[in-house]
């Protein structure tokens, strides 16, 4: 047996021993239960949060997600108004833990030189030494010590478990992989599925390159540890996140492929720098697709253009050309969310907006003006932030065996940062009277499979069942749409269907246009009414171009009426006119994770 196929044959039997582990029985998954969290965020431990002015630990991240009041960066109380399901805290592993050392006599980096830049007020030099480091991989002189990263990491582990608390609130442990190699945001948050981690983490100081840290995850399994890791901001990635290339510039081959899908099977949809789902340079006939963008440098900030291997939407179609070039497709992702707050707390509501940069961004007159009192016009600026989005999954229990396991096979979905409750299933054995049966998630799961999962093509007709529930604090839905993916070889194509719509609209026959749902938002008080929309929609669609011919990618997008946007709010409560640089109103969503159609090898 030559190298490639021992190496196939090696992953293929790592990927059967993982699988098996969340494999899912899907008898009488009806009586799951819908659970939100969030699987990114930061406290005072994350070395660039501090050097933002950050004091708030890891104990007040859980105590505030788990739905106790806390303060936030000005010290107002602050308080979620549904407490999350479950939490990952973080942190980001390179020197974890040690900027709350800096400050505090007789630690061991009491005396390093960016401790006493710290000690001397000098926040923006010691930032900009950090940042430094963590771009380059080089811990900064006395900083560096594996003894006290083991320390640390043990006692970061120790606060987590300390709040987990089964069936009630669920926490995981993890940290954030902080690889920005050439300033390309290349982050990814790794999750444990129980309390078997290892000594210490393995950070972008080790090595910036994925597949390292591939490498380091695939040798703790072989120690008992389950865990995987999710990719995050990949409009910020310089088009390195869905590359055709790997690390060292190789093109992209089946065995990577195979890594890749058995590592990281979640991409974060969105976060407080932005929404990577899809850009209307590549969407021009997605009237939704302009949402939350931001495209800039991730450490300076300074704008970048918008590039097609950026986007969630793009890296679906691009993984099924890439399948046939390679033998396997290296993007076969699905959703989660987070924050990426560096304020320890996060509301992810736009009416309880409290910033997410600590000192920088933590009151209304920070988020619209610059020091000089000017309305803040810069793309990048804070105005631009949003947020934060929230992790869905459907699980039995509120633990972290069954949440893991949901996740770990892509049965999960992102939202905007609402809590709209959604399920889809796809196949070819769904009837269309399906969502009518009171047994009909159980029915769903014997003739399809849910987000996530994978059918093999065959002849038709294909169909989607969706259903969606409003958030109980937030608009009604203005609609649920199918979006389709697919490859003729060729050219890359998309096409969106309005597959249940609100207040009795139907699409136009002739352009199969949708009448917008309205508009009750009064900007001027920022408050708005659910006299539109729907608190509840649903579909059996079936696909109308069906073809056997092709794979293809299904996912689901459902959209609130229009609400005031977190800018909005605050313009209220400065007296001043919304900012018109960004949109005073904005539909909430949520995004599902895909289901693919798929030829096999």
């Amino acid at each position: 047996m030559n190298r490639f196929l021992r190496l196939n044959f090696l992953f293929s039997l790592v990927f059967t021993f993982f699988s098996a582990t969340v494999a899912a029985d899907d008898a009488n998954r009806g009586d799951d239960q819908l659970y939100f969290g969030t699987l990114h965020g930061h406290s005072s431990w994350s070395i660039d949060a501090f050097g933002l002015g950050n004091r708030s630990g890891p104990e007040e991240a859980f105590r505030f997600a788990r739905g106790e009041e806390a303060k936030d960066a000005t010290g107002n109380p602050v308080k979620l108004k549904q407490p999350l399901d479950f939490f990952l805290l973080s942190d980001h592993a390179e020197m974890l833990g040690t900027a709350p050392m800096l400050t505090e006599k007789g630690s061991p980096v009491y005396d390093t030189p960016v401790a006493k830049l710290v000690q001397q007020g000098e926040a923006t030099k010691a930032f900009t030494m950090i940042a430094g480091a963590i771009s380059s991989g080089k811990p900064l002189q006395g900083l560096g010590d594996p003894e006290v990263a083991m320390s640390l990491w043990s006692k970061y582990v120790e606060i987590a478990e300390g709040f987990n608390d089964p069936g009630t609130f669920t926490t995981f442990l993890g940290y954030e992989w902080t690889s920005l190699p050439g300033g390309a945001n290349m982050h990814r948050n790794i999750i444990f599925r129980d309390s078997k981690v290892p000594e210490a983490p393995f950070s972008a100081m080790d090595s910036d390159k994925p597949e390292d840290l591939w490498s380091a995850m695939e040798s703790w399994r072989k120690q008992g540890m389950t865990v995987f890791a999710m990719s995050h901001n990949g409009n910020a990635s310089l088009g390195k996140m869905f590359s055709f290339l790997d690390s060292e510039g190789n093109y992209l081959t089946r065995a990577y492929a195979e890594r890749r899908n058995l590592n990281e099977p979640l991409h974060e949809a969105g976060q407080v720098k932005g929404v990577s789902m899809a850009h209307p340079q590549f969407s021009p006939d997605d009237e939704f697709a302009n949402f939350e963008l931001w495209n800039y440098h991730l450490p300076s900030g300074a704008p970048v253009p918008p590039l097609r291997t950026n986007y969630v939407r793009e890296a679906w179609k691009m993984g099924l050309g890439l399948k046939n070039t390679v033998g396997a497709n290296p993007f076969m992702f699905g959703l989660k969310g987070g924050s990426d707050t560096h304020g320890t707390i996060n509301t992810f509501e736009e009416f309880n907006n409290r910033g997410n940069h600590s000192l920088m961004d933590n009151t209304p007159e920070k988020r619209f003006y610059d020091r000089a009192g000017q309305r803040l016009s810069v793309k990048g600026g804070s105005l631009f932030l949003n947020p934060g989005t929230l992790t869905g999954v459907w699980a039995d229990a509120n633990e972290r065996g069954p949440i893991f396991d949901a996740l770990a096979r892509r049965e999960s979905y992102a939202t905007s940062g609402t809590r709209i409750a959604l399920r889809m299933f796809a196949g070819f054995d769904l009837p269309d009277d399906l969502l009518t049966q009171p047994d009909w998630i159980d029915r769903a799961y014997a003739g399809g499979v849910p987000m996530g999962g994978e059918l093999s093509v065959k002849d038709g007709p294909f169909k989607v069942a969706v259903w969606a529930m409003k958030s109980p604090h937030s608009g009604n839905l203005d609609r649920i749409q199918v979006i389709k993916l697919w490859t003729d070889g060729i050219v890359d194509h998309e096409a969106i269907y309005d597959v249940a719509l609100s207040d009795g609209r139907v699409p136009d026959p002739e352009t199969g246009e949708v009448p917008p749902v309205g508009n009750t938002v009064d900007t001027a008080t920022a408050t708005y009414t659910n006299d539109i929309g729907a608190a509840e929609l649903k579909a059996v669609w079936t696909d109308p171009d069906y073809s056997a011919d092709h794979e293809a990618v299904y996912y689901v997008r459902v959209l609130e009426i229009p609400t005031p946007r977190w800018s909005t709010f605050d313009a209220v409560q400065l007296g001043v006119a919304p900012p018109d640089t960004v949109p005073a109103t904005l539909q909430e969503r949520a995004w599902s994770s895909p289901v693919w159609l798929t030829t096999g090898d």
